[in-house]
């Protein structure tokens, strides 16, 4: 018998369950990072206030802290694409845009500014500087994404690149010296990547080009 259209299949009642459950222990652990930090333990005790066992934790969240960071980001992420929905970006300068990206971005961790000052120490530990490359690499993309950027070439990467090292500093100034010094870092930062662009757009120095002839350089001297 076919099943019902009105009921979903067991995978993807599965997967919503899942992502339920993945919300409300970072609800639960939102609640004692501030003191717990982002240890091994976090996620196991999250986990305990939701009543689940330190096993079905685990099945949910393998990657312990690592995985609830990366939920508290990607919430963050969200929330910001929420608030730049209000937002016709085509209505502003590229430059403008992306400082009312950052300026969303940087309101979205805000609203977890205690778990967010934990989790900048987490992220800056040697075994966390993937993860924290990472979802900030995917913040970035999800504001040039919105900006508009259609970029498939190397500009794809340098702007996101870019992006993410002023999300970095922005983030780090707002926590320190709060959200005046941030937007002005933010305006600093992003006059220095215009002129960067502009240097790119009249120098004959190619990157690309360089890395091509260097290759091909070497290539000469492996079989002479």
């Amino acid at each position: 018998m076919a099943r019902s259209a009105s009921k979903p299949a067991p995978e993807a009642a599965k997967a919503d369950w899942a992502e339920t459950a993945e919300q409300q222990v970072l609800d639960a652990a939102l609640k004692i990072v501030a003191h717990e930090g982002w240890t091994s333990r976090l996620a196991v005790m999250a986990g305990k206030s939701c009543g689940l066992s330190a096993g079905e934790t685990e099945l949910l969240l393998p990657h312990g802290a690592a995985d609830l960071a990366a939920l508290l980001s990607r919430r963050h992420d969200a929330a910001a694409m929420t608030a730049l929905a209000k937002i016709d970006p085509k209505t502003l300068k590229i430059r403008e845009r992306i400082a009312r990206g950052v300026e969303a971005r940087l309101n979205a961790a805000d609203a977890d500014e205690a778990a967010v000052r934990r989790l900048a120490g987490f992220l800056a530990l040697p075994p966390n500087l993937t993860l924290g490359a990472r979802l900030t690499w995917e913040s970035a993309d999800v504001l040039w994404r919105w900006a508009g950027d259609t970029a498939t070439d190397e500009n794809h990467y340098s702007k996101r690149a870019l992006l993410a090292g002023i999300l970095t500093g922005a983030l780090a100034v707002r926590l320190s010296s709060g959200p005046a010094a941030a937007l002005a870092f933010t305006d600093r930062r992003i006059e220095n990547v215009m002129a960067f662009e502009t240097w790119k757009r009249t120098t004959k120095f190619k990157p690309s080009k360089f890395l091509d002839e260097a290759a091909a350089a070497m290539g000469r001297i492996r079989y002479r």
